[in-house]
């Protein structure tokens, strides 16, 4: 079997590679693609064709893709988490000291002096005055976010001598355990930023956290204090945040998102989308995400996916059932039946479900005909269904096995 591969960007050449070509075609041209691997581009506008089963983002977000559409499809939308983690704590420490350094000011005032001025070093040492910066070491940073990137970030400070103060009421076993134990738990978003000198986001865009910095927590803000955005522009209220600069309330704002709102004011440093602009990010992020969407259409295996519930399960059979469906109840056991009528002999069965989404891979003992297929598709709740056989050298030795 040869599966398409339709990709919407430049796409790291090394992660590409992990498609075998004697099995996948791959490119910007392909046409009925049976997943599609993208970056940034805004698929809210793309037509997605019938034939795809997944969507893979070389990168963390997926605000570019329509992920509530594709779920009512039962198309599971994955992502690189942690793939960029270092190259966007790289640039927040790099903002930071830009912060606490004022390079960026002294940069401009650099740039205006006329370099054909007979006392020019007497302007630059009368200037750099007014650029006079602080030293981290016992300053506090507080952390809105605590998975791979926060707790990165937080490392990275806590040995440069400041203090860290952190929020995530969403934080996982895994992200908790990566967390220095240095880090001093906050209990509100407005507690880490009356104590904080420094603020850096690291949230995704959601409902829930669109304009999750506004006026009202600008206003709980420590007076001066800095506050740094190298997550998604929507995060934080722009109105609000040219406010209190303007204000006082704020002393700078660093962002990774240059809007007409904040291009040219002058405690704004914003840089145009840096954070995973590195050679190696790009090409962690390809990697990861090429390997999950080949895990998918080869097993059904689901890792790092934002609307499905993550599901593995060894092969006991070289033919596999993978359907997602409603989290609806009676929906194994309509399976089953289905399954049953047909004559078809349940090797092992995993099910798991993640909010309204379930998902289900089933091993038989032998192939699954198109009607069958059709009749699990048509039982209610049913959004996606695909028999998922493996390769015939695959067959050989699961055949061998089950004679021994």
């Amino acid at each position: 079997m040869r599966y398409r591969i339709l990709t919407l960007n430049q796409i790291s050449a090394q992660g590409l590679a992990r498609f075998p070509a004697e099995r996948y075609d791959v490119g910007p041209a392909v046409d009925a693609p049976d997943a599609i691997v993208v970056r940034s581009h805004d698929m809210h506008a793309t037509a997605i064709p019938a034939t795809v089963k997944a969507i893979g983002r070389a990168g963390a977000g997926t605000n570019n893709i329509p992920v509530a559409a594709l779920s009512r499809r039962g198309v599971p939308v994955f992502n690189a988490p942690g793939a960029n983690a270092n190259a966007v704590k790289e640039l927040v420490l790099t903002a930071l000291l830009m912060a606490a350094r004022n390079v960026v000011p002294a940069l401009r005032f650099v740039a205006a002096l006329d370099r054909g001025a007979s006392d020019l070093e007497e302007r630059v040492e009368a200037g750099k005055k007014q650029f006079a910066g602080v030293e981290l070491p016992g300053r506090t940073l507080g952390i809105v976010g605590l998975g791979a990137i926060g707790s990165l970030v937080a490392d990275t400070a806590i040995k440069l001598g400041m203090r860290v103060v952190g929020f995530d009421p969403e934080i996982t076993v895994d992200a908790a355990w990566r967390l220095p134990s240095a880090v001093r738990r906050a209990h509100s978003i407005d507690e880490l930023m009356r104590a904080c000198d420094y603020v850096t986001l690291h949230v995704p865009l959601l409902t829930v956290t669109r304009h999750l910095v506004d006026a009202s927590r600008l206003a709980a803000a420590k007076p001066g204090a800095v506050l740094l955005n190298f997550a998604r522009e929507g995060v934080v209220d722009e109105q609000a945040v040219v406010a209190a600069l303007d204000g006082g309330r704020l002393a700078a704002y660093l962002c990774d998102f240059p809007t007409a709102a904040l291009i040219g004011h002058p405690k704004v440093v914003a840089l145009p989308h840096l954070g995973a602009s590195t050679a190696e990010a790009e090409e962690n992020c390809a990697i990861m995400v090429v390997d999950e969407v080949r895990d998918y259409l080869e097993h059904g295996t689901i890792r790092h996916a934002v609307n499905f519930p993550a599901v593995a399960m060894d092969r006991e059979s070289p033919w596999r059932v993978a359907i997602a469906n409603a989290n609806v109840p009676n929906m194994l056991g309509q399976i089953s039946s289905t399954m049953a009528h047909a004559g078809l002999n349940i090797h092992n069965m995993v099910n798991k479900s993640r909010g309204e989404m379930a998902y289900t891979l089933v091993d038989v003992d032998s192939p699954v005909e198109t009607p069958v297929i059709r009749a699990i598709a048509a039982i209610d709740g049913v959004l996606s269904v695909r028999s998922i056989p493996a390769e015939t050298i695959a067959r050989e030795t699961y055949a061998g096995a089950a004679s021994g």
